[in-house]
């Protein structure tokens, strides 16, 4: 169905849910689409003018009309109920448990994406405002906390492990931004004084992919989908999906120059 839809390739394990939603709504409305246009047709032709040169203040007494409208409601209702509600109830409540997810921090920016990794003891440390700089510690980490000593983080990179369940919890340092990856069938608001998680399960490496589309440069890229201010067309952030081996690796990598800065300040 990605492929009739023109949608960017799929690479989430429930995209082709939200893929099928969207080619049946768009099967709904092309039905829909054509129905009213032949009835506005039919009107204008078995109503003209110079057939019907005294206006009739009778009107219509069939309730065809009444049994079309009954119609719509009827497939606008399963459209909802049948598809629509059940998909977002099982994407929204039933998220996987931390202790079987990848969780990851990220915090929108006037204009970057701020990515925050627990590290290997799965805590995430303290933040404080006060501790904030533009340039050296965008999210105000506490490295004294005992916590946040192994945390990594990024800036407009975030780097995931393929075939294992991603919990991300979206925040906004000033105004509202979006978190979208259009691959991935992902899109949230990341609203100021809210903690709000989506989940997804990404299924195709980045390389698997620049395979899959013939292009060498391929990258998936976070997009923010709310208009956020005069540098908004710059807020764009990339995702490096990985086997679980190259994750590791870069994790174990990026904790390794955790250990040398903490050795040089020490």
């Amino acid at each position: 169905m990605t492929e009739w839809l023109g949608l960017p390739a799929l690479a989430s394990a429930h995209g082709g849910q939200i893929d099928n939603l969207i080619g049946w709504i768009h099967v709904f409305m092309l039905i829909l689409f054509v129905g009213w246009g032949s009835f506005i047709a039919y009107t204008l032709i078995r109503f003209r003018r110079s057939r019907n040169p005294v206006a009739n203040y009778t009107g219509v007494k069939s309730h065809r009309s009444t049994y079309v409208e009954i119609g719509v409601a009827v497939v606008e209702g399963i459209a909802l109920f049948g598809f629509a509600i059940p998909l977002w109830a099982a994407r929204v409540n039933r998220i996987p448990p931390a202790n079987e997810a990848l969780v990851v921090q990220i915090t929108g920016e006037q204009f970057a994406w701020n990515i925050h990794y627990a590290g290997p003891d799965g805590k995430f440390g303290r933040t404080d405002i006060k501790l904030i700089d533009s340039q050296e510690n965008p999210l105000g980490l506490d490295r004294s906390d005992p916590d946040a000593k192994d945390d990594v983080t990024n800036l407009n990179q975030l780097y995931l492990p393929v075939n294992k369940p991603i919990i991300v919890r979206l925040r906004s340092k000033d105004v509202i931004h979006s978190f979208g990856v259009p691959e991935f069938r992902v899109k949230q608001d990341a609203i100021p004084g809210f903690t709000i998680p989506i989940w997804f399960v990404p299924t195709i490496t980045t390389a698997e992919m620049r395979t899959k589309t013939g292009n060498a440069e391929f990258q998936y890229e976070i997009a923010c989908a709310q208009l956020c201010g005069l540098g908004h067309y710059r807020m764009r952030g990339f995702v490096t999906v990985q086997s679980a081996d190259e994750f590791q690796k870069w994790m174990a990598a990026e904790e390794e120059k955790l250990k040398g800065e903490s050795d040089i300040f020490r």
